[in-house]
């Protein structure tokens, strides 16, 4: 009798539950860290057959880490007195996905310290350090509340130009109110074609004041019932206003300038206006095709760069201008490890440039909405200021706090619109705040 064949490979080990999540989580943290690449593109290289619960929790591991960087990156330090080796970059992600898990999220300490080991162990450039993931990581588990203490999540995880500029304009205050919300895992926003109360009720959410949908606990948002039939679109509360700024815009040409990934596009489609949408980057104008295919909107996309586009003139121009976009650090952590103090001037000159250029599209009566996702004057108040000082054939027209539910606390003594993300706190931080915006809302007069 003829023994039973045997493969010339030994079966491979099993992979450990979780394990996929964890090395799409150190993927993401090494391409951001290492790559300059952004959060938002980090899990482009994603397997398509993962399971979108991994791919959900690989990109919170990512963004709470990036989130507490200082703090992770300090606890590290005082464990590691010779530093991370330079021959294996990659320890680097392992140990801050790994530390992450231990002190900021719901995860057993055990599943925490061993799927980190087994990362390490699974790159060749890594499985000799395995011993020192296992011991630094053990450590952090042991002693966490003293590694938190020890730390200042404001100094730590603020970079300091950024706490300087928030202090000098805020006051130091509500700068540390600021960071202390940057700090947590932001709900998720959600702008609804119509009858927010219904979808409030089925997706266990609440309705804010102005309209937007709050959903918390939401999971994978393409999962989501409505997600897919095009019944609404994922955008922060303080996205969804300059939009509104407008008023009623059914039946106006509105020209929705530097418009991908199309959130305001899709809000001034839906409430009826005749929208062209015009943006220079064609990856990003076709996530807002992709958009309004998937919503059933229907919009002129043009690509071209704004300051040489020359269509109208129209009722009304919507300018969401490029800018610093720390106002959205929250959801977009990554920017404070890209942003440089010399950006903001960079930025402040195009975005004066824009705003001039929007004035001629518009009709003579029509208005225009100018906004950044900035904290930093510059980019917002002091654009403004410049333009009115500078050309006589604009006003300002004053948002009210009879327009819109809800804004009263964000109307500046000028009369236009500035959130901060510690603003409408709603009992716990994670269903509170909003993302930091300015808006101002101008007319052409001549």
């Amino acid at each position: 009798m003829k023994p039973p064949s045997r493969s010339p490979h030994p079966p491979r080990p099993s992979v450990p539950a979780g394990f996929a999540a964890r090395r799409l989580a150190v993927d993401g943290l090494d391409r951001i860290l290492h790559h300059n690449t952004t959060l938002e593109d980090a899990f482009e290289t994603a397997p398509p057959g993962l399971d979108p619960r991994d791919r959900a929790l690989a990109y919170r591991i990512v963004a709470t880490a990036l989130r507490r960087i200082g703090t992770l990156r300090g606890a590290l330090s005082r464990l590691m007195e010779r530093g991370l080796p330079k021959s294996a970059p990659r320890l680097e992600p392992i140990l801050l996905a790994g530390a992450t898990q231990l002190l900021f999220m719901d995860v057993p300490d055990h599943a925490a310290v061993g799927l980190s080991v087994d990362l390490a162990r699974a790159d060749r450039s890594t499985a000799g350090f395995a011993g020192l993931v296992n011991a630094v990581l053990r450590r952090i588990a042991r002693d966490k509340a003293a590694v938190l203490d020890s730390l200042d999540p404001f100094t730590a995880d603020t970079p300091a130009w950024l706490r300087e500029r928030w202090t000098a304009a805020y006051g130091q205050e509500t700068a540390r109110a600021i960071a202390a919300m940057h700090a947590v895992e932001p709900p998720l926003d959600i702008t609804v074609k119509a009858d927010p109360d219904a979808w409030a009720e089925r997706l266990s959410g609440e309705v804010l004041p102005t309209g937007t949908v709050r959903v918390l606990q939401a999971g994978p948002v393409r999962l989501l019932p409505g997600f897919a039939e095009g019944d609404w679109w994922v955008q922060d509360a303080a996205a969804a206003l300059p939009a509104r700024l407008l008023g009623d815009v059914k039946g106006l040409s509105v020209a929705d300038l530097c418009a991908a990934p199309g959130g305001k596009t899709a809000q001034l489609a839906a409430a009826g206006a005749t929208v062209t949408a015009v943006d220079r980057s064609a990856t990003r104008l076709a996530r807002l095709k992709d958009n309004l295919a998937r919503l059933q909107l229907t919009a002129q996309v043009v690509e071209a760069d704004t300051l040489q586009f020359t269509g109208g003139p129209f009722d009304a121009v919507l300018l969401d201008a490029p800018c610093s976009a720390t106002g959205t650090l929250r959801r977009h952590p990554d920017i404070a490890l890209s942003k440089r103090p010399s950006d903001i001037a960079t930025l402040a000159a195009l975005q004066g440039r824009l705003i001039d250029h929007a004035v001629g599209l518009v009709k003579t009566g029509g208005l225009i909405v100018y906004s950044t996702c900035s904290l930093e004057p510059e980019e917002g108040e002091e654009q403004v200021a410049r333009l009115l000082a500078a050309r006589s054939d604009v006003e300002r027209v004053p948002v009210t706090v009879e327009e819109m539910e809800g804004i009263a606390p964000f109307i500046t003594p000028q009369g236009d619109v500035r959130t901060l993300p510690s603003e409408w706190m709603r009992g716990e931080k994670e269903r509170s705040g909003l993302d930091g915006f300015f808006a101002a809302r101008l007319r052409r007069i001549g």
